[in-house]
């Protein structure tokens, strides 16, 4: 197995740019898929994007893609999501999580999890 840590949140104004990171311990961090999720306050967890074993396999939630974008460095057990254009509804706590092998959307998929970290768009 492997065990997620986030890191990179924090408070920006709408329309900046942040990059959040994700480092894995364990062992074969190659062969997980790779996801990000979020959880705005009073709201259920939901599926930000994705990245597969093969890492040209990814997958955007709808409100993300073309400003979101996902990539993994297995070198250095990492996934990142680079965000841009940021709007104050993608505040929330975003979770990095891990699967074997296929991307998958739900969360109830990942047995895998890191604590979270916060991010804050500001108007």
């Amino acid at each position: 197995q492997v065990r997620p840590v986030e890191s990179g949140g924090g408070l920006v104004q709408a329309g900046d740019s942040m990059r959040l990171s994700c480092v894995a311990s364990g062992h074969l961090f190659s062969t997980y898929a790779m996801g990000w999720f979020r959880q705005a306050p009073g709201k259920e967890r939901e599926f930000v994007a994705a990245i597969g074993e093969i890492p040209r396999d990814t997958d955007y939630e709808d409100s993300v893609k073309g400003r979101f974008t996902i990539s993994r460095d297995n070198a250095k057990n990492a996934v990142y999501l680079q965000m841009s254009s940021l709007k104050p509804e993608d505040t929330a706590v975003y979770y990095c999580a891990a699967r074997p092998r296929e991307i998958g959307y739900q969360p109830w998929k990942y047995n895998n999890w890191g604590q979270g970290t916060e991010v804050t768009v500001s108007s």
